[in-house]
């Protein structure tokens, strides 16, 4: 497949309203020179999650997978001045690159990492009644994708916005049997919420600069 066309209009829109600052940049950057995967949300698709966000009016967010706080700066600014979102992190190195991007983006008054397995920390924030939550963005480690929703559902209310990222895996998803851990993740996922009676959930594929991929956009009913 040619992706130059998806790229171009990728970069098109961007330029247009991506709004991605130097703030932003920073954070790309400094996951570059930390060594940090560029697994990263794009600009346009962190510009959309802060569109949902804004359009949720979520007050309390939380994030599954922090990486180097690239969407975390995205999600956050959508916060109002009361305004909450709880991050979550298995590794100590990436944590302390974000912590410092989220310092220069002004946003650490709002934002809390928390560094650890996500399974042990979603179990921290329930028993400390963290939730529930009004938006939850899922883009952390696959395999475990389908006891994330089950986490996310545990500290949700109704109306809740749950999103989740790399859902389609290049289209892999169509291969009924799959080696990669990553693709049958997300199968399990993407079955466990078609399932779920207590949500209205869709997929939305994506394309450009991230490739061929799709987020799941659920609410709790």
């Amino acid at each position: 497949m040619d992706t130059s066309l998806f790229e171009s209009v990728d970069q098109y829109i961007s330029n247009l309203l991506g709004g991605e600052d130097a703030v932003l940049k920073s954070a790309l950057k400094s996951m570059k020179d930390a060594g940090i995967p560029a697994i990263n949300v794009s600009a346009n698709q962190g510009k959309f999650l802060q569109v949902l966000a804004r359009l949720k009016g979520a007050k309390k967010i939380l994030e599954i997978g922090t990486l180097g706080g690239y969407s975390t700066i995205w999600l956050a600014r959508a916060l109002p001045d009361d305004g909450h979102l709880i991050t979550l992190e298995l590794e100590q190195s990436y944590a302390d690159v974000a912590r410092q991007n989220i310092i220069k983006a002004g946003l650490d008054p709002v934002v809390d990492i928390k560094v650890g397995k996500a399974m042990d920390s979603l179990a921290e924030l329930d028993a400390e009644d963290e939730g529930p939550f009004d938006l939850i963005f899922i883009d952390a480690d696959k395999p475990p994708y389908t006891e994330y929703f089950e986490w996310a559902l545990k500290l949700s209310k109704p109306g809740t916005l749950i999103v989740a990222d790399n859902v389609i895996c290049e289209g892999k998803v169509l291969e009924d049997t799959h080696e990669d851990e990553r693709v049958t993740g997300v199968q399990r996922f993407n079955k466990a919420v078609a399932a779920n009676k207590q949500v209205t959930a869709t997929i939305m594929q994506t394309v450009g600069t991230k490739e061929h991929d799709g987020m799941a956009i659920i609410v709790v009913n």
